[in-house]
């Protein structure tokens, strides 16, 4: 039986890619960000996480903060079931 592809892991070059995407002005998000790579880097980020952290990482430095904080929640186009998954693991 085939895993869904939200289960599925990416490679170590996408892995490295979404690292680079994921580098921030802001040291606050950066910290979140680093505490998230450092948690899954045994067990890998999956096609969903690194699509909901590509989401994220389009949002501007504050309002990504602001996301990371509790101060809003996702809405419109980032209002997605990957994005609510990560966000919840970056905040964790």
């Amino acid at each position: 039986m085939m895993a869904a592809i939200s289960d599925d892991l990416i490679d170590e070059r996408a892995l490295s890619k979404l690292r680079w995407r994921c580098r921030r002005g802001l040291l606050e998000n950066d910290l979140f960000i680093e505490r998230f790579f450092a948690r899954h880097e045994q067990t890998g980020i999956s096609v969903m996480q690194a699509e909901g952290l590509t989401m994220l990482m389009d949002l501007s430095d504050n309002d990504l903060l602001d996301l990371l904080l509790r101060r809003k929640e996702p809405s419109g186009e980032i209002d997605s079931t990957a994005v609510r998954e990560v966000l919840s693991q970056l905040r964790t």
